[in-house]
């Protein structure tokens, strides 16, 4: 028993919560950026660092330095049997350990080293480089370790593509058309850069079967028409567009590629400030003739050193790359937080905070003016440097934290709260709810490309984002309007029949719950409606023997393990949000057929209990999603903002 529990356990919940908040409080505190920003790491896996260091052998700029200290990290991150997963204690990824592999060989670990040999033995049983995922293959195929013909084509000519006409660029979600459109222009090309040796070792016992273009077995449907399509495009590939008029064509699109992909780097060199469109638009204008010199692949590169944490280990320092940054959210996050713990709101750390935020509103064009061409800009992103994707999310909890914040902070306040709750209202999509970026972002024919089998690819309205966006405009008095009641609509639809709400960004349906709780609560929906019991019950069902709450990343591919997991500080703190939103603080009702306040009173103590003492708590699982059933992210705040909050209502010390 650690000092923290011992003395927790000799305190009321009360007292034991208001120590844990004083300590927690302190400590967010403390992480504040002289400029008044907040940021936790935001990790991911190892095939950030291993495709960083296929990028720079591609282009002829790795290092020796930059190797050696990318591949501790990755074998850093290398478990008994010889693979890598994608999050904490996850299940091994072939494509994962593929990456991270090849990363090794590049760094000069030799296939008969041990744990190299155990790698490339699993990596075969699970049917080795052809069993991959597309985008891997790609990787491979950029060196000559797999056949550009046994991947699936995507024509740069789509850039051409109207936007009412189906597959085109504005169909797919946002992080994915910015890495469509480069990979056109990559595939179209199919450079090969053959590595320094080669790869037998991962090839399966019989030899390299040609794999299906999306890892997928011809059936009927759509399948069929896709598969069917593809080979047409191969032939037009091998046929048609190197060749006669069609070669024109050809050159003007990928021309029209280089000026879209240009028009959308963002200042600090990225693309969208994610990993995934950053290095192929890298690679794609490398390869259309733009030099390493040129200032937009200057710029790209350098840009690449803001991502990059170096650390020392146990063998030497390591060095590994975020897939994103999360800057704005976490700011905003923790500036709710805090006022949740009973900061005043004129305290400098809140108008800070707030002057920060105000700068970094975005009130330039984007894509997302295709679906909504007379709606004028006035939202936020996620990271530093995106000013050309505001999301809905970061926009409805700026405008929480905004409002949490004296107005004499920055008179620039109340202007710019009134063009975010605008735009909100502009960006609800037909069905009453709010998807991640764009409106109506929801045709499902992309997701049928042989091209698409990692990842989501659309954009559609999720029960987290909507619940933020109904809580943030309901803060702003407006529970009333019609946008509100068409999303407090979207949500009690969206509701499972075990009354819980599936979490798209965030592990899984204990973050959905969590969200969606408090903002039907906020837009007038009773405590005491069925939905809200359904929900209260479903937590009481979920929570575990420890007095926490915890989702393992397994149930968004097996639903029966909705809710069940090792606890965590994030976890329980959303749990505990949802409950509190509900009055089972008060005893309001039963939770799994028990004391509501019981339950309340449980999950407090678990966030006491197992506080460090320097005030946060640690939680190696992964809580944050960006593809469900792909990619996960472990936000490092999370562990510290969410309890604060979560504690701090349970206080009554702020407004939640």
């Amino acid at each position: 028993m650690t000092v923290t529990q011992a003395r927790a356990g000799e305190q009321s919940a009360p007292e034991a919560a208001r120590a844990a908040l004083e300590r927690a409080a302190r400590h967010l505190l403390d992480q504040q950026h002289v400029l008044g920003w907040w940021q936790g790491e935001l990790e991911t896996n190892v095939t950030m660092d291993a495709e960083d260091l296929l990028l720079r052998e591609f282009l002829g700029i790795r290092t020796q330095q930059e190797t050696a200290a990318a591949a501790r990290w990755i074998r850093s991150k290398q478990r008994a049997d010889g693979t890598w997963a994608n999050y904490y204690e996850g299940d091994a990824d072939l494509s994962t350990t593929v990456e991270a592999y090849v990363a090794l060989r590049l760094a000069g670990d030799s296939p008969d080293a041990s744990h190299m040999a155990m790698a490339a033995g699993w990596i075969r049983a699970a049917g080795g480089i052809p069993a991959t995922r597309v985008f891997t293959r790609i990787w491979l195929a950029l060196f000559g370790e797999w056949s550009w013909d046994e991947l699936p084509v995507m024509p740069p000519e789509m850039i051409y593509l109207p936007g009412w006409f189906p597959l085109n660029v504005h169909d797919w979600a946002c992080w994915a058309r910015q890495t469509i459109v480069p990979l056109t222009v990559v595939g179209s090309l199919r450079p090969v850069r053959p590595l320094p040796f080669g790869l037998p070792e991962l090839r399966p016992a019989g030899g390299d079967a040609p794999a299906p273009a999306a890892g997928r077995a011809a059936r009927p449907g759509w399948p069929a028409f896709f598969g069917g399509l593809d080979r047409v495009l191969h032939l037009y590939q091998r046929h048609g567009a190197e060749k006669g008029p069609m070669r024109a064509v050809r050159t003007a699109a990928m021309r029209r590629c280089a000026d879209w992909i240009i028009a959308r780097q963002e200042s600090d060199g990225s693309w969208g400030g994610i990993q995934p469109p950053w290095v192929y638009s890298l690679i794609a204008l490398h390869l259309l003739g733009y030099g390493l010199e040129h200032p937009v692949l200057k710029r790209g590169l350098a840009g690449l050193d803001r991502f990059t944490i170096w650390a020392d280990g146990d063998g030497g320092r390591t060095r590994r790359l975020e897939a994103c940054q999360s800057p704005v959210w976490d700011t905003v996050l923790a500036m709710i937080a805090l006022s949740d713990a009973g900061l005043p709101a004129d305290h400098p750390a809140l108008a800070s905070a707030a002057r920060w935020v105000l700068d970094e509103e975005i009130r330039g064009p984007g894509d997302w003016q295709t679906r909504r061409p007379g709606l004028s800009p006035g939202g936020w992103a996620f990271e530093f440097d995106n000013d050309g994707y505001p999301d809905i999310d970061d926009t409805a909890e700026v405008l929480l934290a905004l409002r949490r914040v004296a107005p004499s902070a920055d008179p620039r306040s109340a202007a710019a709260i009134a063009r975010g709750v605008r735009w909100l209202i502009g960006m609800q999509s037909k069905d009453g709810g709010w998807g991640a970026f764009d409106a109506d972002n929801t045709r499902k024919i992309v997701t049928k490309l042989p091209f698409c089998d990692f990842g989501a690819v659309i954009d559609p309205p999720s029960a987290d984002v909507t619940a933020h966006t109904v809580e943030a405009l309901a803060a702003e008095g407006m529970a009333g309007h019609v946008a509100v009641r068409r999303g407090v609509a979207w949500l009690l639809r969206a509701q499972e029949d075990d009354g819980s709400w599936f979490g798209r960004w965030g592990a899984n349906y204990v973050y959905g719950t969590g969200a969606v709780v408090p903002a039907l609560i906020a837009a007038g929906v009773l405590p005491g409606k069925p939905a809200i019991r359904r929900a209260v019950r479903w937590l009481g069902e979920h929570q575990n023997r420890d007095g926490g709450w915890g989702e393992d990343m397994r149930s968004y591919d097996d639903p029966g393990l909705a809710g069940r997991g090792e606890s965590t500080a994030s976890q329980t703190a959303w749990a505990l949000l949802a409950l509190l939103a509900a009055g089972e603080a008060a005893g309001g009702g039963a939770a799994g057929g028990g004391d509501g306040a019981a339950c309340v009173e449980r999950g407090v103590r678990w966030l006491a209990d197992h506080q460090r003492p320097d005030g946060t708590w640690d939680e190696p699982q992964y809580t944050g999603t960006g593809f469900p059933g792909d990619f996960y992210i472990n936000y490092h705040l999370y562990r510290l903002v969410f309890p604060v909050s979560a504690l701090g209502r349970y206080l009554g010390g702020g407004a939640g």
